[in-house]
């Protein structure tokens, strides 16, 4: 039989209570926070100090468990009736798991039934920091539950529905809330029943979130990145340099004077656009408004060549903005013959840490980047009266990348004519840059598995797929390898020839693209189709005497002949040829014996290859030798 009783608590002696004795008992007199007065018994702390014994304010319940296990569990109730209530209903379910109606691990997960869900999701999120789980991923998900909780009315993780969850997000979708959106959402509360259901101790036996749909983002993309071509990007990065200074040279233009009322203001006139070809006299006319003042120029100067590093940085090192930002000095290898720079993990998105390569030009760029850099901190140290640094500390940052960098770079696309949306409703920003990093390493003819090292991506598809921009490669030129088909062409009834080299005229353009080893196929075993017909005569010339060839197998394997045929040159990609060096020598000492057949003009007999050691195709002549 259970019972409920009050545990008594230790609570600090407060600040005006009266110590009285009786019967040789310490007691606190005192009033609380409603003006009633109170006698506790008083008992020493760990400390040493006097603290004050009262009863806790809810019942505590205790019985035996369904393993015969003493528990105490806290009702939450203040009256005495309400806790016994509650007493019973853990007392029934002891009985049900004695008989087998439910299991242990049920009967667990209903002492978290009556917890608030707000208690329930701080457990969540205290797991979530201890797998470093980054600030803006908690705000988000914390404020996407949030909102669920309120408009749907979950209070205890019984109130956790996924029909629910569902008719909320068809709701947002009317309301013109994206598909990436709403799976975040959906995203939140799966991975929170997952959390529930999962550890030594579940809350939930099952996920109830798990039938809720995965709204197709592909049909509803509202933020889609565009690469920048080559001279977009050089075109941009030159504005980048020029505009900071540039801007004091805008010119004023007049506003409608007459719909302001004719009076001189501020409203009646505002400054000119930037554009790439007023860029210059911008400029000219900025050093001139800021002549008495050379610092300012200087300072913006400098200000355009930071800007116009950072994007050069981001666009030749895939580097995303936070990446770029939480480089210092100190993580950087310039000296060497391959320079890189060192990602720590903690500022990586997938938080595993990296070496990035630096281009050669780039990081000579740095290098001059970082020695005007100090110089700058030296002669401001000087004009401060601080010490003057020997070189630059390790922990200063490589850029000051500005928050605002978004509508910095809105301004510098607007000045150099590049339109913010192009035609299919694709848009530039920071983080297209790191598209066309991926497009210009396609379009270079990169592999594919490199360039998925280059991007730092776990999957090959997110590489080719979403930071390649097919746009700018040349599919158009690739569907020139294809063959011709001619419509025109008359019915052949007997087996078509077939050109030893292609289908097209230009044959040579065919050999090492067919040939040539690939990172998956370091080598190549191919068959290459040639035309055969009657060989008696070549067969007379070779020999002298076609009825008895003298030192050749008549029974010689085709196949024989084909490995033995397809010999690779100096070059590692061209088939041997006539021509080609590491076979002039060799080919100097039989060529009187040789026969040089045009298999363009004439037809040899498969069965008379027979006749022959060796058979050579020269796909550079055109012709078929025999020996």
């Amino acid at each position: 039989m259970g019972s409920v009783y009050r545990k008594t608590v230790t609570r600090r002696m407060p600040a005006d209570a009266e110590i009285i004795v009786r019967k040789g008992q310490r007691y606190a007199r005192y009033k609380d926070g409603k003006g009633r007065s109170k006698t506790v018994p008083v008992t020493t702390g760990k400390d040493g100090s006097d603290r004050i014994a009262t009863p806790s304010g809810t019942f505590i319940a205790k019985y035996r468990d369904g393993s015969g296990v003493v528990q105490e569990v806290s009702t939450g109730c203040r009256d005495e009736q309400a806790a016994r209530a509650v007493l019973a209903d853990l007392e029934r379910r002891a009985e049900l798991v004695k008989a087998g109606v439910m299991t242990s691990a049920e009967d667990a997960i209903a002492n978290f039934q009556a917890t608030p869900l707000s208690d329930h999701f701080d457990a969540y999120r205290d797991y979530l920091r201890a797998r470093q789980t980054s600030k803006m991923r908690l705000a988000n998900m914390s404020r996407q539950f949030s909102r669920v909780c309120s408009d749907c009315g979950f209070k205890r993780l019984s109130d956790l529905d996924g029909a629910e969850l569902t008719a909320w997000l068809l709701d947002r979708e009317k309301q013109g809330m994206s598909a990436a959106t709403r799976n975040g959402y959906r995203e939140t509360f799966v991975m929170f029943a997952n959390w529930c259901c999962s550890g030594t101790k579940p809350r939930m036996i099952g996920n109830p979130f798990t039938s809720v749909p995965k709204a197709n983002v592909k049909t509803d993309r509202r933020r889609q990145r565009r690469a920048l071509t080559e001279d977009e990007l050089q075109r941009l990065i030159a504005v980048a340099a020029a505009r900071p200074l540039a801007e004091y040279g805008r010119e004023t233009v007049g506003r409608d004077a007459e719909a302001a009322g004719g009076r001189k203001k501020r409203s009646n006139w505002t400054y000119a656009e930037l554009t790439l070809e007023g860029l210059p006299s911008a400029l000219e006319r900025a050093r001139q408004r800021l002549q008495d003042n050379p610092n300012l120029v200087e300072k913006l100067e400098r200000l355009g060549q930071e800007r116009a590093l950072v994007l050069k940085t981001l666009v030749l090192t895939g580097l995303r903005k936070g990446e770029l930002a939480s480089l210092t000095v100190g993580q950087l290898e310039l000296d060497g013959a391959m320079p890189f720079a060192v990602l720590d993990a903690a500022d990586e998105k997938n938080g595993e840490g990296n070496s990035i390569p630096l281009r050669a030009d780039l990081a000579g760029e740095l290098m001059v980047w970082l020695a005007e850099k100090l110089s700058w901190t030296r002669t401001e140290s000087l004009r401060t009266g601080k010490p003057v640094p020997t070189a630059l500390p390790a922990a200063t940052p490589l850029f000051d990348v500005p928050a605002g960098l978004v509508r910095i770079l809105d301004r510098d696309l607007k000045a150099a004519g590049i339109p913010k949306r192009d035609e299919r409703g694709r848009t530039v920003d920071v983080h297209a840059l790191r598209h066309s990093f991926g497009t210009l390493l396609s379009k270079g003819g990169v592999a594919p598995r490199t360039a998925q090292a280059a991007m730092r991506h776990s999957a090959i598809d997110l590489t080719m797929s979403v930071y390649t921009d097919p746009k700018l490669l040349d599919v158009h030129g690739a569907l020139n390898a294809l063959p011709a088909l001619p419509l025109n062409q008359p019915l052949q009834t007997e087996p078509v020839a077939v050109s030893a080299t292609g289908t097209d005229g230009n044959r040579q353009n065919l050999v090492a693209p067919a040939v040539a080893p690939t990172p998956y196929n370091p080598s190549h075993l191919e068959s290459f189709p040639v035309t055969l017909a009657c060989f008696d005569a070549v067969t007379e010339q070779r020999t002298g005497n076609a009825e008895n060839p003298k030192n050749l197998s008549e029974k010689a394997s085709l196949a024989v002949f084909a490995s033995e045929a397809l010999e690779v040159g100096m070059t590692g990609f061209e088939p041997a040829t006539s021509t080609s060096r590491s076979n002039l020598k060799n080919r100097q000492n039989r060529v009187k014996n040789s026969v040089f057949v045009d298999f363009t003009s004439q037809r040899l007999d498969c069965k008379s290859l027979h006749r022959f050691s060796r058979v050579s195709v020269c796909f550079g002549c055109q012709r078929v030798e025999v020996w």
